[in-house]
């Protein structure tokens, strides 16, 4: 079982990463916030890993700290939450943000996240209530090399972002020309397209 990875990174294209440990490239997906705190590719790099294993295959989910791995692994606990819902949960909302929604019972909110709907989201608020106490989502599971480096073309970066999690780009191109994206880095435009109301088409 596979707790951390710690290497150079070889590649970053949201949701995945290549991290290459002692010669061999460990492919990770992740969270799109985790991505803002990676350095330039050849840098060091240490995140902490979920190792999930499903019938057909392996597949290594990257978090920034143990504490988001940990509210990742809680999501999964919940009937029809997968491992692909529970990233793009991640990805639409902070931990923290996650938590005041369960918390206020603010289902509306929930179902604003996509391929989250009004039963999803019940059973979010249900099984999560007694159970984000305390739990918070720092970054001080990554460990980088090099500083965190600011990205050239943040709404390019935002857009394969975003079609990688589904959208169409017509829909890419709407939720994000729908946003002031000036001075925005990638993951704040990625937070707030996704936290619009616009869904992918079925």
């Amino acid at each position: 079982m596979i707790a951390r990875l710690s290497g150079t990174l070889l590649d970053k294209s949201p949701p995945y990463l290549v991290i290459d440990v002692n010669g061999i490239g460990y492919e990770v997906e992740a969270p799109l916030g985790l991505f803002a705190d990676l350095p330039e590719n050849g840098k060091q790099v240490a995140i902490v890993i979920h190792h999930h294993y499903s019938q057909d295959n392996q597949t290594l989910y990257g978090f920034v700290s143990q504490s988001e791995r940990e509210l990742f692994r809680k999501l999964l606990k919940i009937n029809g939450i997968g491992a692909k819902l529970a990233l793009t949960i991640l990805s639409g909302v902070s931990g923290e943000e996650l938590a005041r929604y369960v918390a206020g019972a603010d289902v509306a909110s929930l179902t604003r996240i996509p391929g989250i709907g009004k039963k999803t989201a019940e059973r979010i608020v249900m099984e999560l209530r007694d159970k984000l106490e305390g739990l918070t989502t720092g970054t001080t599971g990554v460990s980088i090399s090099g500083g965190i480096p600011v990205g050239t073309d943040s709404v390019s970066e935002a857009s394969h972002a975003l079609a990688s999690l589904g959208y169409k780009p017509v829909e890419v191109s709407r939720m994000i020309g729908a946003l002031d994206t000036a001075d925005m880095e990638a993951e704040e435009i990625i937070r707030k397209a996704l936290q619009s109301r616009v869904r992918p088409y079925e």
